[in-house]
């Protein structure tokens, strides 16, 4: 029972400390679900492992969940505060409508999950048909991002390359590959990020118009802060 208050206060504590990280500066979205999140996660693990080392001292308890909450709110923090610097410096907002992909007039739509930010480039303003090769001011766009990254770090970043089905399924394998890998090229900061080519996997749209096929040829950027939370692209 002792235990269970102490977490009690240690999870409250966690969601107290999440609001001190929201700053009112990030107006492109101030929901802030990561910190939370990972507050009340990390004052749960902290207050436990305290209590159990700390000779069952429900003090302990309290003080393990409160460290615990702030390391755990400082992550979603970082996640959250990323999203919205990256959709600044990309010039747009952060938009986690599940529609917004199907909109041909997005070419660059920046989003937000539990765990991960996702940006995705469309094809048409990154590369010619068939070529691997960025056009200009979509590098510009891509090394904003990349600057952005110095910043931070331990993020873990994976990129991803989808096509339409126009042609056989390995001639697009190796073309998303490439394109993958070409803008994993301007965004090994940190380290070189993970890649995957989806070929026409994972379709946003049926591949059946002129338009649908657009909305499909696309590369996606993950940037994860945990890496047992990546996930397949491709899937």
């Amino acid at each position: 029972m002792k235990l269970q208050k102490s977490i009690l206060l240690s999870t409250v504590a966690a969601f107290i400390l999440g609001g001190c990280y929201n700053e009112p500066g990030l107006v492109e979205n101030e929901s802030y679900d990561r910190t939370a999140t990972g507050a009340a996660t990390g004052a749960l693990a902290g207050a436990a492992l305290a209590y159990n080392v700390g000779d069952h001292r429900p003090e302990s308890a309290i003080i393990g969940g409160l460290l615990g909450a702030a390391m755990g709110g400082a992550i979603g923090y970082s996640m959250d505060n990323q999203a919205n610097e990256i959709a600044r410096a990309l010039g747009t907002g952060v938009n986690n409508d599940p529609l917004a992909a199907l909109d041909p007039n997005n070419d660059l739509i920046v989003s937000k999950t539990n765990d991960y930010v996702k940006i995705m480039f469309r094809d048409r303003m990154m590369f010619a048909t068939g070529s691997s090769k960025l056009q200009s001011h979509a590098k510009y766009k891509v090394e904003k991002v990349a600057q952005l990254l110095q910043n931070y770090p331990q993020t873990i970043v994976a990129v991803a390359g989808f096509t339409d089905d126009q042609g056989s399924y390995a001639f697009n394998q190796n073309l998303s590959e490439k394109r993958a890998n070409t803008v994993a090229n301007i965004l090994a900061v940190n380290g070189y990020p993970t890649t995957r080519g989806c070929s026409y996997d994972k379709a946003i749209a049926p591949n059946n118009s002129s338009t649908n096929r657009a909305l499909n040829r696309r590369v996606e950027v993950y940037l994860y802060a945990d890496r047992n939370k990546m996930s397949d692209p491709c899937r």
